[in-house]
């Protein structure tokens, strides 16, 4: 896989750390994502969640059923290494004493068989525990989290996760999780938060991951490879992170029925990704973290991305995108951090030194542009071959269709000859708006 080169320059450093600290860790139950919202790619797995005061590692005598006891057993039998003691207390029938395991009363309607008490959640995160997770996990019927983060468990996710059906919560990060996608979690009536980051993973993405109404969707540092679903947009996640995989292909274009309202946080960035990049990226209504760094997209920037009124960090370094940069880029209010450095840029105009340099998110070095300081050498400009006969096509006029005022509007983008609707845009003028891709 090709990974990310050194940055060549203090200021593309200091562009690289602002955007780690923007992309900061947020607890594995804190859904409620802000502007810099549970995007972490690098570092360290997020600090587990604070349990629920109910499930206090209660000793309530109205203990947990014999079933419950059973799949906690065979987590600990499926477990050949615990380094820490982490599993130490987990003897003898009350199970709410045992060490990660948190109890609760059952869920609003949910049947425990007489027993006031169940297991609602276990959090062993960075327990440092190796071994597996055994299929009889499902006898813990009533289970809303399982945090298993940062430890070394392997082999493939049992299917028998799909009959969890009070599960909100899936952890298994950090860990030697393989296999294709596990399609068992989609198979989770109740999640909302599927964290598979940091594992060997392989295999192309079903169109079905992006059709699951999850919260959040952490995939990044697997093994994933083939062309990313065009369902993607479709998915109501708030947080949607590929990078550091093995995609190949065009960045998704098709948005329709009006997904990606949710959409806040998309990081595509250090896979193989070809092609131009899309103009329906502009019309992201929610749009707040941008990453796709570290590809191979060529072509022009579309100045729809201008569209992008609360994007805040945009990220196109390390690809191989021509032409001049969009002036209205450079105008977007909110942004923090603008990278388009180590392109083949031919023009940045003075309004983006002007309106983003002086702060010191504007990092445009390693381009072809004639005057200015830290750009590639003349004769690697001149040797590269532009575009490569890619019809990356750039909408022209002082702000592209679709943007601003209040009323409603379906914006039309094709591509390949096909037009496909943008539905719930809005244009000043109240029209439409069709540009088709060859």
């Amino acid at each position: 896989m090709r990974r990310r080169p050194p940055f060549h320059s203090r200021a593309a450093a200091a562009a690289a750390v602002l955007l780690l600290l923007l992309l900061s860790p947020a607890p594995t139950s804190q859904l409620g994502l802000g502007s810099a919202i549970a995007a972490w790619i690098n570092g360290a797995p997020p600090p587990s969640p604070s349990p629920p005061a109910a499930g206090a590692a209660s000793s309530s005598s109205a203990a947990p059923s014999q079933q419950e006891y059973t799949a906690l057993q065979a987590l600990k039998a499926a477990v050949t290494e615990d380094p820490r003691g982490a599993l130490s207390s987990w003897q003898g029938a009350n199970v709410c004493a045992y060490r990660g395991v948190y109890c609760s009363a059952p869920p609003d309607g949910a049947a425990a068989a007489g027993a006031p008490t169940v297991v609602a959640g276990i959090d062993l995160n960075r327990a440092g525990l190796r071994g597996t997770l055994p299929e009889a996990v499902s006898l813990l019927a009533h289970l809303t989290f399982l945090h298993l983060n940062s430890n070394r468990l392997g082999g493939a996710v049992p299917d028998s996760l799909r009959d969890l059906q009070y599960l909100t919560e899936l952890d298994l990060s950090n860990n030697l999780f393989s296999g294709p996608f596990p399609a068992s979690t989609l198979l989770i009536p109740s999640l909302v938060y599927l964290d598979l980051r940091f594992n060997a993973f392989s295999g192309e993405l079903p169109p079905e991951v992006f059709a699951k109404d999850l919260d959040a969707l952490f995939l990044n540092d697997n093994q994933f490879e083939g062309q990313i679903p065009e369902t993607l947009w479709s998915s109501p996640a708030t947080v949607i992170t590929l990078a550091n995989n093995r995609f190949t292909g065009p960045v998704p274009a098709a948005y329709g029925y009006g997904a990606g309202g949710r959409v806040r946080e998309v990081l595509f960035l250090n896979n193989n990704l070809t092609g131009c990049v899309p103009e329906a990226l502009g019309f992201l209504p929610s749009i707040q973290v941008l990453d796709l760094s570290y590809n191979a997209l060529s072509g022009h920037l579309p100045g729809t991305l201008s569209c992008l009124s609360g994007i805040e960090v945009l990220n196109v370094a390390h690809n191989q995108l021509t032409g001049e940069l969009p002036d209205l880029l450079c105008d977007l209010r909110r942004i923090t951090n603008l990278s388009v450095s180590f392109n083949f840029f031919s023009g940045i105009s003075q309004r983006c030194d002007r309106q983003l340099g002086s702060h010191g998110v504007f990092d445009f070095v390693g381009n072809c542009v004639p005057g200015r300081d830290m750009q590639r050498p003349q004769p690697e400009c001149e040797g590269f071959p532009g575009e490569g006969g890619l019809s990356c096509l750039r909408i022209p006029g002082a702000r592209p269709a679709g943007c601003g005022g209040d009323a409603a509007v379906s914006v039309g983008v094709g591509v390949g000859g096909l037009p496909f609707g943008l539905p719930g845009a809005a244009a000043g003028a109240g029209g439409a708006a069709t540009v088709t891709v060859p």
